[in-house]
């Protein structure tokens, strides 16, 4: 039982930061698609939900542009400062924004792809990517680093902390690695 009970917080650590943000595009898909009906614009059954679709970019775009003003900014840091006061709301928060800044931010932390030994004796290796070469913080010796080893047909991973010799720098953009990955090594890798 314990097991189980285990497995079910496992799976909800995997599932709820997806869910909330598959939830939330889709809601906002729903109220575009809502509030052009009410506003009395339809134009084929075919064509409206691309017209929401489209919306929803729009949506985005717009809170992209938004985030990056000097004026809203600090708008957005007083709803991040009650998120914070939120302690479940605030780990799944803080854990997709770090994520998400890693992917696409101007932070980019996927930057470095590698080749990890994972068994000298069987010769197993994983590629990934090095998020953090100095762990001295954590009180983790100098000569281990953490490597991030996505998994395939997936958005989930494992980090590792492995020793420096066994991980070996691969000279490829790192969007082509991720792709590589996700795929199960099935997509073609072009140097760009």
């Amino acid at each position: 039982m314990k097991q189980i009970i285990q497995y079910f917080f496992r799976g909800l650590l995997f599932t709820v930061p997806i869910s909330i943000v598959v939830y939330v595009i889709y809601s906002i898909f729903i109220i575009i698609g809502a509030g052009l009906n009410a506003a009395g614009i339809t134009v084929h059954p075919a064509i409206d939900p691309l017209i929401g679709l489209i919306g929803l970019i729009v949506l985005i775009l717009i809170f992209g542009v938004l985030g990056s003003t000097i004026f809203f900014k600090p708008f957005f840091l007083i709803i991040e400062s009650v998120i914070a006061k939120a302690p479940l709301i605030n780990t799944f928060y803080s854990s997709l924004k770090d994520l998400m800044s890693a992917l696409v931010g101007s932070k980019k932390k996927f930057n470095q792809p590698v080749l990890v030994k994972l068994s000298k004796e069987m010769g197993v290796e994983k590629l990934g990517f090095i998020t953090r070469e100095d762990l001295t913080d954590l009180n983790i010796a100098k000569d281990k680093v953490a490597v991030y080893l996505p998994h395939s047909f997936n958005f989930s991973g494992n980090l590792f902390i492995v020793p420096k010799e066994n991980v070996t720098v691969i000279h490829t953009p790192s969007a082509e690695i991720m792709k590589f990955i996700v795929s199960g090594g099935i997509s073609e890798i072009t140097k760009g």
